[in-house]
């Protein structure tokens, strides 16, 4: 008798998985997807796609497609609680479906409380569709008039989003003044030398770099930072750390001490083996890793030998991290900093790689006319 996997959202961990569902489904098993968008877009491309570079359809995956094409079925809903006991999974909407085999990956989300009172002009960076809305309201609103942004974070992402910005916006009629508010010290987890790089890009675009100060509070058009002084905003940006949503803690599963589920080394729950996961949702045990979307593909393919394994009760395949990453910062302006070991170059080279490797992947799992589809985004799913 066939058996039921159930991917909760479509994100980069389990591209593999949904390509390749059709092996699933052929053994007589049943698949679902689960995801809150028949999209997912592509996290490494969102600054790319808030400055312009990419049109939304480069930048996404039409996960819904993807799966039913394969012979899966799609419910568009979130997962709000595991019960492991009974293996069932309660939806948002109140449905209750019940698995066999289970794998997560779900993402991460910016964590705005205490920081931010409810305000329409205040934009987390996640999810990354928020940054195409984002794109559209600024060039609307700066045809009318002058804008005050401020960028709050200043570790990659914060950069990135600050550079686009400015792509985005210096050739509009009306001028936008852009500020980034870095924390302690800007991109503080990488070298000296990429510090300095970043901060000289960002700085000859007439970006001004608070340093050694953090937002405490934002409110409507206003944000107060550490040092007790006040900065006005028409818009602001939230770059500060991520974290899993509160799905596994609330379900009581054992979790890392960011809320992510802890798995094994095979990409499994460290207590209910019928549960997996990949990317940002997890959390090692022992070894944490970062937050960086190569790890989620990095573990594409492990976790589908081991879903499909789970399912025919054949073994499972250890995933290894891997050598540390490369990290490339989109600088708005065509050119990249590289950083990989001792090594950081940067130019319009590192850009190209970047663009390329981002490309390359894009197309790998890009198999529903994706590119075909038409370019104008409906901003509300």
């Amino acid at each position: 008798m066939g058996k039921h996997l159930i991917l909760v959202g479509g994100g980069h961990a389990h591209m593999t998985s949904l390509v390749n569902i059709n092996q699933v489904t052929a053994r007589g098993h049943k698949a679902t997807l689960v995801s809150p968008s028949p999209y997912h877009y592509y996290s490494g491309m969102g600054p790319g796609m808030l400055g312009g570079f990419y049109d939304p359809t480069q930048a996404r995956f039409h996960v819904r497609k993807v799966a039913e094409e394969r012979g899966a079925e799609y419910i568009q809903d979130t997962a709000i609680r595991i019960n492991p006991f009974n293996k069932t999974i309660l939806l948002k909407s109140g449905r209750s479906i019940s698995y066999d085999v289970a794998s997560f990956n779900t993402g991460s989300e910016v964590q705005m409380a205490p920081l931010v009172s409810s305000t329409d002009t205040v934009i987390p960076v996640k999810p990354v569709l928020n940054l195409y809305k984002a794109r559209v309201s600024l060039l609307r609103e700066i045809k009318n008039r002058p804008l005050e942004i401020i960028v709050i974070g200043g570790g990659p992402a914060g950069v990135e989003i600050a550079a686009n910005l400015w792509r985005l916006l210096s050739n509009e009629p009306h001028q936008a003044t852009i500020t980034l508010v870095a924390g302690s010290e800007l991109l503080r987890h990488t070298p000296q030398r990429v510090r300095v790089l970043a901060l000289r890009s960002l700085l000859k675009k007439n970006i001004r770099v608070l340093t050694g100060v953090r937002a405490e509070h934002v409110e409507n058009g206003s944000i107060t930072l550490s040092n007790s002084s006040c900065i006005n905003y028409d818009f602001a940006f939230i770059a500060t750390g991520i974290k899993p949503s509160a799905l596994f803690s609330d379900s009581s599963l054992p979790t890392g001490a960011d809320g992510g589920m802890l798995v094994n080394s095979f990409l499994q729950s460290t207590k209910y083996p019928e549960l997996f996961g990949g990317g940002d949702c997890i959390s090692f045990k022992g070894s944490p890793l970062a937050k960086v979307g190569v790890y989620a593909v990095r573990q594409n393919p492990v976790l589908f030998h081991n879903l499909v394994a789970m399912l025919e009760e054949t073994p499972l395949l250890s995933f290894e991290p891997g050598p540390p990453y490369m990290l490339i910062l989109n600088m708005g302006d065509t050119r990249g900093i590289l950083w990989k070991w001792s090594l950081t170059v940067n130019g319009k080279l590192s850009f190209l790689l970047k663009d390329f490797i981002d490309r390359r992947f894009m197309k790998k799992f890009q198999v529903s006319g994706e590119l075909d589809e038409p370019s104008l985004v409906k901003l509300l799913e």
